[in-house]
This record gives C-alpha cells, structure tokens and sequence, in this order.
C-alpha cells in the first residue's frame, strides 16, 4: 500500500498552514456561546472582554512588525506592475463590485446587509495565507511578501476613507480623522516599533511564530464573541433566516470566483510570468479576518450591529482558504507535470 498523502490530506495540510486548523470551528464555537450566554461579553458585563481584546489587538501588531523582515520587503519592491493589480483589485476593484449590488439589497435589513459586504469588500488582503497559497503554488515570493504586508498598512487609511460616507449617512457620528487616529494607534504604531526591534527580537518572535499564532487567533476569538453577544442581546439577528446565511455563504463563493477571474484575465493580458500571475491571483482575491476584527472595534464601537458586520467576512474567510487551497494545490500539480514532460 501506498503511504503518499492523498488529494484531502495534501489540502488539510495546506489550511492547517494556512491558520484554519481547528479555528473555523472555535469561530463557529464563539457565535454558538455568544448565542447561549450573551450578557458576559457586553458592556455591561463586569468582565470588562472588550477592554481586553483592545490592548490585544496592539499586541497583534507588535509582534507581526517583529516579524516582518525589511530585507524581504526590499526584494519585493520593483516589480511595479504586478504591486498595482494586487491593490487596484483589493482596494478599487473589490468595492466597486459590491457598490454595483446596492440596489438589490432592500429594506432595513438588507442594508445592514450590504454594508457588511461592503466592510468586507474595503478590507486589504491576508497576510499568511496569501504568502502560504503562493509558495504552495509557486509563485513570486518575494512579491507575495510585500504586497501583503504593504496591503495591511495601506488598509489602516483606506478602509475607514471607503466607510466614511456610509456610516456618516446612518449614524451622522462618524468622523474620518478619529477613526484613522484611532486604527493608527492601535495597528500602524505597534507594527512600526515591531519593525523598528525586528533586528534585536525578529528570530525570538520567528521561532515562537505557532505560540503568537494561538495568540492572535485567542484574541481575534475574543472580538468575535463580543461582537455576537452584542448582536444577540439586541436581537439583531431575528431579521435574518438560514435561507438568508446560505445565500450570504452562496454570494461570497461567487465574489470570490468573480474577482479571481478577473485578476486572471488582466495578469494575462498584461503578460505576467507564470510567478507572478499566481501571486497577483492569491493575494488579490483575498481578505483579512484579522484586520476584519480588529478594524471593526474601531468603526462600529457602540453599534450591536458589529456581529452581522463580521458575519460576511467570516463566511468569506471560511470560503477563500478552503477554495484557495484547492487551486494552489491543483496549479503546483499541473506546473510539476509541464516540468516533468519538458525534462
């Protein structure tokens, strides 16, 4: 008997590096507490969980600018061309899609629908799982780097800039220049001084990656409960049926499907390498739960809406990695056949 790995234990392994190993299901954990036993996770709750995801989410950073090699981002930085796509697609492309399906979301609850679609839209690209999909498929690492690290300090400004005029036109409390402060504080400033000690701490914080790892997923775990506790002692989801999630998880597959192709067919028309094709192809077409989460305390702070504003991106999150591993896995197979029949 053979004792090579099969086609689902070669994608298990893919998302377990990718960060999903056993995370989606504590993602779905949190929702199901958060239904049974909302009151500990709301502000009026003596255990004060929101206060404490808030100095969690800068440790976050810290560590991913510790992390975060200056060299690598160097020997990303002139392929220009490819740098342009990546963030024309997550930043432009992505929301102009969503902006497009307004009209077809009706009603009070519909809208509060789209806007989260929208908030997820307006997200930058993952950091890990984009590089991860790259090297799997390989493609241009060098480039995966850069892009998804420049993604996440890029979307600190232009997230809030997309969402300000719709959350001014709900709540009339949204200020531009607060927002950014605040995100700039609690994200851009720890990641700074993460880089800034990457040379004295970097290996320290490079080989304890898997512990940070379950740090950044325990807080992230900790937003999410919040936010759904919320959610559900306001009664925010009684509008919404299964029907209405299945066909949420439905429209996300297909926005996913949708941007990937159309990255696919501009990087072919602007002739990419093969590398760089794969590379404009996983890190323009995903989008950060991390950020998600994070970014979400500081847009909707006192909104019981922040549950329904996370549900997309969750969905999303779940979708892009299970269907990304698919074809990362798929394009290593079919380039190791062209290189073995060229051999």
């Amino acid at each position: 008997m053979s004792n090579s790995p099969t086609g689902f234990q070669k994608i298990t392994a893919i998302l377990q590096k990718a960060g999903l190993d056993g995370f989606l299901l504590a993602l779905l954990s949190m929702i199901g507490l958060a239904y049974l036993f909302p009151y500990p996770g709301t502000k009026d709750s003596p255990f004060h969980l929101d206060e404490i995801a808030n100095y969690g989410v800068s440790l976050i950073f810290f560590f991913y600018g510790l992390r975060l090699s200056p060299e690598k981002l160097k020997a990303g930085l002139s392929n220009w061309r490819l740098h342009t796509l990546i963030h024309f697609t997550t930043f432009i492309l992505f929301p102009c899609l969503i902006l497009c399906l307004q009209s077809l979301f009706k009603a009070q609850h519909g809208a509060v629908l789209w806007l989260a679609i929208f908030y997820l839209a307006t997200l930058p690209s993952t950091v890990s799982s984009s590089v991860v999909m790259v090297s799997i498929a390989g493609g241009n690492m060098p480039a995966a780097i850069f892009n998804a690290s420049i993604s996440s300090l890029l979307g600190v400004f232009i997230t809030p800039l997309w969402m300000s005029s719709f959350l001014n036109a709900n709540s009339g409390e949204y200020h531009l220049g607060d927002v950014i402060a605040k995100l700039a504080l609690q994200v851009l400033l720890p990641v700074v001084l993460g880089v800034l000690l990457h040379s004295r701490w970097g290996e320290f914080a490079e080989k304890n990656k898997q512990k940070l790892r379950m740090m950044d997923q325990t807080i992230i775990l900790m937003i999410v409960y919040t936010s759904f506790c919320e959610s559900f002692s306001e009664g925010i989801f009684h509008s919404y049926t299964l029907i209405d999630i299945f066909l949420l998880g439905v429209g996300m597959l297909a926005l996913f499907f949708l941007v990937f192709s159309v990255v696919h067919l501009i990087s072919k028309l602007l002739k990419f390498s093969p590398e760089d094709r794969i590379t404009a192809l996983f890190c323009g077409s995903k989008k950060s739960l991390v950020h998600g989460t994070v970014m979400s305390k500081v847009l909707f702070p006192d909104v019981a809406m922040a549950g329904i504003m996370l549900l997309p991106l969750m969905l999303y999150h779940a979708l892009q990695l299970l269907v990304a591993s698919i074809i990362a896995q798929s394009i290593a197979r079919s380039r190791e056949d062209k290189n073995k029949k060229a051999a």
